[in-house]
């Protein structure tokens, strides 16, 4: 296939863009490079595609010069007028959508990113299959769209009506967007609600990187509730062949949908939305524990009260998707920590 892939500067995008070309499929990507993290680490990325910093003009094709089906624009989905154009240009089979302006703690600050990248970005993904016939498209939704919902483990069929973040709130946004494309259009659209993502080349907003990055500086780390939290930890690995199978197994309608009850996470449209997670949490300081084993190096604490916008668990229900296409994350928490201090050791010098 010649894919699409947003936010091949990313995080989850860059693996998910090399692990596409490494299967033999034309990948395109595109990332605005914007500085909400370090600018060096999103390069670094693409240099592991085969794309130079200084090659990067806004709205023009890079050519890889390792992956020979691999081309980069510099762009903004934000941009509509741009991303139409690269849409007529390309012809995609399909596309996902990984770009987004992340972080919970973020959107408190400065909301109106979210509403740039999240909601019209988005719109412009949805305008762009919509206008030039690309009828695959999965894309990045969140855990944090189950907000004041503690009902564990979370299952798609949950209700997501009470978001506690504006972050929270685009990722559902996104799927109500979605689906009504999928409805209208005959879009088949997979919404992947991504459970605590990390491995090598993290990002550094998130708790591996802050916390590898304050213990080998003896600095303290923050470690809200006071410890008191868990997280689905999934391995970038395990993610990526999730993604890939979704992108190979594009929506259907339900056939059995029932309009008395209706499912939210399914439709009579191709529509779909489900969890992908490891299934199984892990107590923070269980991992602060496992980190501190492959960084041969004690934490300092600071116990602190719950941030706004946060919420005290997440655990992924993953049987719609290991249901539909088998999927089953086989990487544990000892062998992922040890995997990605590897890589933050040698990337970092340290």
């Amino acid at each position: 296939m010649k894919l699409l892939v947003t936010g091949t500067a990313g995080f989850i995008g860059y693996h998910l863009a090399r692990r596409l070309l490494e299967d033999g499929h034309e990948v395109v990507g595109i990332d605005n490079l914007n500085d909400y993290y370090d600018v060096g680490l999103k390069l670094g990325r693409l240099k592991e595609l085969g794309i130079e910093a200084e090659d990067a003009k806004y709205g023009k094709r890079v050519e890889s010069s390792l992956f020979p089906g691999h081309s980069f624009y510099l762009a903004d989905l934000a941009d509509g007028t741009t991303l139409d154009a690269l849409f007529g240009r390309e012809k995609f089979d399909a596309v996902c959508n990984l770009a987004a302006q992340a972080g919970v703690r973020y959107s408190l600050e400065n909301p109106s990113a979210y509403i740039q990248s999240n909601l019209t970005g988005f719109a412009n993904i949805l305008e762009g299959c919509r206008n030039h016939e690309v009828e695959n498209l999965s894309y990045a939704s969140s855990s944090s769209v189950y907000g004041l919902n503690k009902s564990m483990p979370f299952k798609v069929d949950d209700s997501v009506d009470h978001p506690v973040s504006l972050y929270a709130a685009t990722k559902k946004s996104n799927e109500l967007m979605a689906h009504t494309y999928s409805h209208l259009y005959g879009i088949r659209t997979t919404g992947l609600r991504f459970f605590t993502v990390y491995g090598p080349w993290g990002r550094p907003d998130m708790a591996p990187m802050l916390f590898a990055d304050a213990i080998l500086h003896d600095r303290p780390i923050n470690v809200f509730n006071y410890g008191k939290m868990q997280r689905d930890f999934t391995y970038i690995d395990d993610i990526v062949k999730g993604v890939v199978s979704i992108i190979e197994h594009p929506a259907v309608p339900n056939e059995k949908f029932d309009f008395l009850n209706p499912d939210p996470a399914s439709s009579p449209a191709p529509y779909r939305v489900y969890n992908i997670g490891n299934g199984k949490p892990v107590k923070l300081m269980d991992f602060i524990v496992t980190l501190e084993k492959h960084l041969g190096k004690k934490a300092q604490m600071n116990m602190m009260p719950m941030q706004p916008g946060d919420v005290e668990a997440t655990w992924a229900d993953t049987s719609a998707l290991e249901r539909d296409i088998g999927y089953r994350p086989s990487t544990d928490l000892d062998k992922g920590i040890s995997e990605f201090v590897e890589w933050y050791t040698k990337f970092y010098n340290l």
